[in-house]
């Protein structure tokens, strides 16, 4: 839909101290990402023919996003229907539930629809992106649930993410990690596309701008770690993730650096697109998604039972402190958190000693989990305060 503000006002790049370090276990997963998945399933969303709310071209599209989603082994698969002038039509929501915060969310999001053309780049770039995404996490482990939304009703105004946060996010109070959005990120034929940019949150309220920051500028180090692309920083407007800032949600996005001239038009095809382009985003993309669901290894049963056998956890009940030691001579540091049984993070350190005492005062007498993680190794034990 972006088709209102100039590239030219482009933001410098925002440095912090936010930042990630390549995750080989990642980087295995994100070399599966597949060119021809991407090139088969964008060709198959163009063979379905302008795709406006109301026509029977966009319900087409509809029942072949859920059929793949039914096809990759997917279960919990909604659709949210929502009526307006054009008629009727339905957001698409897929769940995959998160093994220690089942209840927060991560959203990865692109809008289905399109208008005056098939809609290749937008928003067929966006939607081919979440499908290959959904492939290659769908058996992956993560702590945070992740909900892939198919957003309708982008081109007439966010119509269907509107009526998702009026309706979803807000009466269940939805706690939301981050919300990801994907708009037209396929590149521009016949020009050198080796920069993608990461959008984030600069309006108003201001309550969600600084954490929004911080996951864009992670972003950018994410992508130019999975990906061979450069990065640069921009805000978000104009697509899906709109309604969802104006909530006070987090927010961010990805966005091709060389605007297509073809968006909304009969020419917004695939050969005005740039694969290999696509490929690369994908890729970082994935990256991301791994990064911010907090994605872990199911290790070996034989390194399960090394490395929580090697963790000493006393007293447990506990009052005011745990006293933590391992077994093993401690080569690198293990980081230790603390989170009630509703996954809201308690405390987070980092135990870099033998042994090490710590302190639990002023935690209310109930039952916590904690987490020990050492690279891709992880265990949660159950602990009690009295």
């Amino acid at each position: 839909m972006k088709q209102i503000l100039s590239f030219s006002l482009l933001c410098l790049i925002f440095t912090s101290g936010f930042s990630q370090t390549f995750n080989p276990f990642y980087a295995d997963i994100v070399e599966n990402v597949s060119e021809a998945n991407l090139l088969n399933d964008l060709t198959t969303y163009t063979n379905f023919g302008v795709k406006e709310v109301g026509t029977s071209n966009l319900t087409d599209s509809e029942n072949w996003i859920v059929n793949r989603y039914q096809t990759l082994g997917y279960t919990d698969i909604q659709l949210q229907p929502f009526t307006y002038s054009k008629g009727t039509s339905n957001n698409i929501i897929i769940t995959k539930t998160g093994s220690l915060y089942p209840n927060t969310y991560l959203i990865i999001d692109g809008h289905y629809d399109s208008i005056n053309g098939v809609g290749a780049n937008d928003n067929g770039s966006g939607t081919v992106l979440l499908l290959e995404l959904a492939r290659l996490l769908k058996d992956v482990d993560t702590e945070y649930s992740i909900k892939f939304i198919h957003f309708s009703g982008e081109e007439d105004g966010l119509i269907g993410s509107n009526y998702y946060v009026n309706n979803t996010v807000i009466p269940e109070n939805l706690d939301i990690r981050l919300v990801f959005n994907i708009d037209e990120v396929g590149g521009l034929a016949g020009t050198t596309n080796d920069t993608i940019v990461c959008e984030r949150d600069q309006t108003l309220p201001q309550s969600n701008n600084a954490a929004s920051n911080m996951f864009t500028q992670s972003l950018a180090n994410l992508m130019e770690l999975y990906s061979t692309l450069e990065t640069e920083i921009s805000y978000a407007y104009a697509s899906d993730y709109v309604p969802f800032e104006d909530n006070g949600e987090i927010i961010t996005g990805l966005f091709e650096k060389n605007e297509t001239p073809y968006a909304h038009t009969s020419s917004d095809v695939i050969p005005n697109m740039d694969l290999p382009y696509l490929y690369q985003v994908t890729k970082g993309a994935l990256g991301a998604a791994l990064e911010f669901s907090v994605a872990f290894e199911l290790l070996s049963s034989e390194d399960d039972v090394d490395f929580k056998n090697s963790i000493r956890v006393t007293p447990n009940p506990a009052t005011n402190a745990i006293h933590v030691s391992f077994t093993k001579p401690l080569t690198d540091s293990v980081s230790f958190q603390l989170i009630d049984m509703l996954g809201k993070e308690i405390k987070q350190t980092n135990i870099t000693k033998q042994e090490q005492t710590i302190s639990l005062e002023h935690l209310e007498s109930a039952q916590y989990m904690a987490i020990f993680r050492q690279g891709n190794k992880r265990f949660v034990k159950s602990i009690i305060i009295e």
